[in-house]
């Protein structure tokens, strides 16, 4: 596709765009940080139509619009990104909803992502870190050989209660998947839940799981375990 054919296709995408915005939908998603104000269900229906085209998804990452980049998380090529590139567009994603997708839709299935986890994770910036996090997250479900569950037990202990929203959020997240996945550091990850108290009176509808990690952990180990 050439220049002039991508920007009629970002002209009629934008325009599309603009039309499914709808206030009502924006006001509920400010209240969670985010700036846009389209159904993601409408999103995806759009980026169903359109499939896969990188060109225009990197046309729709540089508008900066939340609903634009979103869909163009939808219809890119996770593995056609570099390092440098994912790490640009981590740092640029500042709505959680953008930052979440990017790190599930497109780092995690990039040949990068170890690489960008290790950096990330100790980066100073809380909102990169919590990205380095995420990764770590999927790492302990999926691939936890090499992982130092003890060392990272260790950093959440001493950091996750004084830790920024996103980044605590994150590490709960890690702390619950470290209890619920590998039954000999169990016990100590519902202990550090216990005395850290995070996300302990954290509001939850009715049948769903409280994120307070020892609620959560005992909860998903439970529908593991076979009726006797």
């Amino acid at each position: 596709m050439g220049d002039t054919a991508v920007a009629e296709v970002m002209a009629e995408v934008m325009a599309e765009l603009a039309g499914l915005d709808d206030p009502k939908t924006r006001a509920v998603n400010e209240r969670h940080g985010d700036d846009h104000g389209v159904n993601l269900g409408k999103l995806r229906a759009l980026a169903k139509r359109l499939k896969t085209q990188q060109e225009l998804a990197l046309g729709l990452w540089e508008t900066g619009d939340s609903a634009a980049r979103l869909l163009a998380m939808l219809i890119c090529r996770p593995k056609a990104f570099g390092r440098d590139e994912l790490d640009a567009m981590l740092r640029q994603a500042r709505t959680p909803k953008v930052h979440d997708w990017l790190v599930n839709y497109v780092v995690k299935k990039s040949p990068h992502s170890e690489e960008l986890r290790l950096a990330w994770f100790a980066d100073p910036d809380p909102v990169v870190a919590s990205a380095g996090w995420a990764l770590t997250s999927e790492r302990v479900r999926k691939k936890p050989d090499g992982l130092d569950l003890d060392g990272l037990l260790d950093i959440i202990e001493a950091r996750m209660k004084d830790a920024p929203d996103r980044l605590q959020w994150a590490m709960n997240e890690c702390l619950g998947h470290i209890g619920i996945e590998h039954a000999e550091h169990r016990a100590r990850a519902i202990g550090i839940g216990e005395r850290l108290e995070v996300l302990k009176d954290y509001p939850t509808p009715p049948n769903c799981t409280s994120p307070f990690a020892p609620v959560w952990i005992n909860e998903m180990v439970s529908r593991r375990t076979p009726n006797p």
